[in-house]
């Protein structure tokens, strides 16, 4: 008896595990990247629009004629929608974020698939066409948080290295953290704003990104997007893991 239920408890730990892993499968296949030895190295965003910081990032990506993936909240776009613009007008792509950011392991699949869609909404309406690119608030995900986002049409990306820059940190720690994890072929989560209010301040992200480009650029290194990312691992038998 004690076998089983010690069994039972680390069935229940690996499920919970899955949940919120970034490169976890077992809910559900998900994008997180290329093969270890690829140079291409694709940046993202989350939780913006946010103002300013959104723009100085932009000034960045632009200094070093980089594109980005914005994973974008609905409710931010709406509130700024002067600035989600502008991210598509700098090249880059931009994919959904939900409506308010829950974590969807905690809401019903009725409620997932209101926040992707008032999301959706709200980016048609202030920047028209983009990607069909998901992204789960603290990624979480559940297996019928996937069910309902493919039946939007919509794919589910995660990443492989994070630069825990949501806690208010320095740009050295940001850096050092993502350059422990970088293998080549990786997707790198950064925030570009912040799920809990408007003008989170993201200053070392942008002063982190600068550098890791900077560094990373010059060791032949190319920056993609995820769109461009999926493309390549498409072209050589990849399946993004």
């Amino acid at each position: 008896m004690l076998g089983y239920w010690t069994a039972t408890a680390a069935a229940l730990a690996t499920a919970g595990y899955q949940s919120m892993a970034p490169t976890g499968q077992w809910y559900g296949r998900t994008f997180v990247g290329l093969g270890r030895g690829s140079k291409k190295l694709a940046l993202t965003f989350d939780d913006g629009p946010n103002d300013p910081h959104t723009l100085r990032l932009l000034e960045v990506l632009a200094k070093h004629d980089v594109r980005a993936t914005f994973f974008m909240i609905g409710h931010y776009v709406q509130q700024r929608p002067d600035i989600a613009r502008e991210v598509a007008r700098g090249g880059h792509v931009i994919g959904n974020h939900t409506f308010t950011h829950p974590n969807l392991i905690f809401v019903s699949d009725l409620e997932t698939r209101r926040q992707l869609q008032d999301c959706e909404i709200a980016l048609n309406d202030v920047i028209g066409e983009h990607s069909r690119l998901f992204r789960p608030p603290f990624g979480g995900r559940r297996p019928g948080s996937l069910r309902v986002a493919r039946s939007l049409g919509l794919e589910p990306v995660m990443w492989k290295v994070t630069g825990w820059d949501w806690k208010t940190t320095s740009a050295d720690y940001v850096e050092q953290r993502v350059a422990k994890q970088i293998r080549g072929g990786d997707v790198i989560l950064l925030h570009d704003g912040s799920h809990m209010a408007m003008g989170a301040d993201r200053w070392h992200t942008v002063v982190a990104t600068d550098r890791l480009i900077t560094n990373y650029k010059a060791e032949g290194y190319e920056f993609a997007t995820i769109l461009e990312m999926m493309k390549a691992g498409n072209a050589h038998g990849e399946a993004g893991l």
